[in-house]
């Protein structure tokens, strides 16, 4: 589980960074940084939690297994972003988006988490 929850960190920052660079792009900034927070790796390492979830899935539809990925990861979300927030250390801020909840979760992303949740899921059926 510890290897899981560091390749899941590593995997989640490198995911972020890119976002991030992308989103730079729409922005029209052509340097493309990228950005994270320390904060962030534990967060993505608790991905390493859904391997077992992904097992027990495994044979249903991927609409049903990437819907659940996508509870999953909101939730994790949600309880991070609200203690960390409550400490004044949540490194993300959606309160000015339109589908925000509380400003530590966005709507919006489902598609995202959807996808991002079936990516953790292929890394661990190879590993």
């Amino acid at each position: 589980m510890k290897n899981k929850f560091i390749l899941c960190g590593l995997i989640g920052w490198c995911l972020e960074i890119f976002w991030t660079g992308l989103k730079s792009f729409q922005r029209r900034q052509m340097k493309l940084i990228g950005h994270s927070s320390i904060w962030m790796f534990p967060i993505y390492g608790m991905a390493a939690f859904l391997a077992p979830v992904s097992r027990w899935i495994q044979k249903k539809g991927t609409l049903f297994r990437g819907s659940v990925y996508a509870c999953a990861i909101f939730l994790g979300e949600f309880i991070t972003g609200s203690l960390l927030k409550k400490r004044d250390m949540c490194p993300w801020d959606y309160s000015k988006a339109r589908w925000n909840i509380d400003g530590v979760i966005r709507l919006d992303y489902a598609p995202v988490w959807f996808f991002t949740g079936l990516l953790y899921e292929k890394i661990f059926r190879r590993l």
